[in-house]
């Protein structure tokens, strides 16, 4: 072997073996925790208050829309006017919606620093390893109040 294909070689070793060393410290580092998204929106104070405003707004938008569509001739109208309706619908839910994902968010941060944990995933994506802090998060959200 050639002087120049040996140390081409060595540096070569040499940094595979950095590289698993950098890559090694890091993942030792690292501290993955999963949540069961699912269960804390479901487990949120506000969750139920909150779906029961946005049935109420789907049934008055539904409703207002359905006068509208049978007071409405033209086909393609109609379908304009069921179309409208839905995105409203979907607009004021994301808008009711928008503060408890908020709260959730800020629950998984707060659990997260104070368990020393890096990474938060959903826990369906974790095969092995890590820690459910779902029961921890839905506890966080009962003790701020979960914005009151």
């Amino acid at each position: 072997m050639s002087e120049k294909k040996r140390c081409l070689l060595i540096g070569l070793l040499v940094m595979a073996a950095v590289m698993w060393a950098s890559a090694s410290a890091f993942a030792a580092e690292e501290r993955i925790g999963g949540i069961d998204p699912q269960s804390v929106l479901f487990q949120h104070p506000r969750y139920e208050q909150t779906l029961r405003q946005i049935r109420t707004i789907a049934e008055l938008k539904q409703n207002e829309a359905k006068v509208a569509i049978d007071r409405e001739p033209d086909e393609e109208r109609k379908a304009e006017l069921f179309r409208r309706m839905r995105m409203e619908i979907a607009e004021e839910e994301q808008k009711l919606m928008q503060p408890l994902f908020m709260e959730i968010d800020r629950a998984v941060r707060t659990v997260a620093v104070a368990k020393q944990i890096t990474v938060v995933v959903d826990k369906t994506a974790m095969f092995y390893g890590g820690i459910d802090i779902t029961e921890d998060v839905v506890l966080e959200l009962r003790k701020v109040g979960a914005g009151g």
